[in-house]
């Protein structure tokens, strides 16, 4: 049994990374850059709630707090789950081929592996935009000593959604159009919403350097 990504020393994780094998890939960086998003957005927050000079902040440093802390576990399991689901992919290409009864059950592999290839960087993506929507707001009122902190966190939560967009994207690809049709009709839209929130974390980021 393979070693969780989470568990692994940085050092370690990056070796896995930076090798020739297909897992980990970009949508596991991903989901690891929404980890580390969230686990900034814990501290800012952190930082925020029970200072007296901060006390604006203490409603949305809450909220964020919770949403955060929330992600940050999932981001992990979406880390490994994203590597096993495109394992599942490379086997299905390797099933025999021989008769039309295994063809068929083999497009039905890849067919169905692929869509869950899918289905977890579309997750990491969601999750991202999630957080995105906190940050222009804590980045006004929490902690300012911890600003470029916030800056950071929606530098790699924008990294997130959109480089597993990208593992979104080149699986579809491989899909016939009736698959994955939520997906399919929700993906833009996510892409342009973090756009937009991207900036917004930036400028609220900005006017308290």
């Amino acid at each position: 049994m393979k070693t969780p990504w989470m568990e692994m020393t940085v050092r370690d994780f990056q070796s896995a990374l930076a090798s020739s094998s297909p897992t980990p890939g970009g949508g596991t960086a991903a989901a690891i850059a929404l980890g580390q998003a969230s686990a900034l957005t814990v501290m800012v927050c952190d930082l925020t709630i029970g200072k007296e000079k901060w006390q604006q902040g203490w409603e949305i440093a809450e909220k964020a707090m919770l949403v955060s802390a929330k992600i940050m576990s999932r981001a992990g399991e979406l880390a490994d789950e994203d590597s096993d689901a495109f394992d599942e992919v490379m086997a299905s290409f390797k099933l025999p081929k021989g008769s039309d009864d295994e063809i068929a059950s083999r497009r039905n592999a890849i067919r169905s592996a692929t869509q869950k290839a899918t289905e977890k960087p579309y997750e990491t993506a969601e999750l991202a935009l999630e957080l995105l929507k906190l940050l222009p707001e804590l980045a006004s009122k929490g902690n300012s000593n911890a600003v470029s902190d916030i800056g950071v966190a929606g530098l790699l939560a924008s990294a997130a959604c959109k480089g597993a967009l990208f593992n979104v994207d080149i699986n579809l690809g491989s899909l016939p159009e009736d698959y994955a049709t939520e997906i399919r009709d929700n993906a833009p839209g996510i892409q342009d919403e973090c756009r937009i929130l991207s900036r917004k974390v930036m400028d609220a980021v900005r006017e308290k350097l």
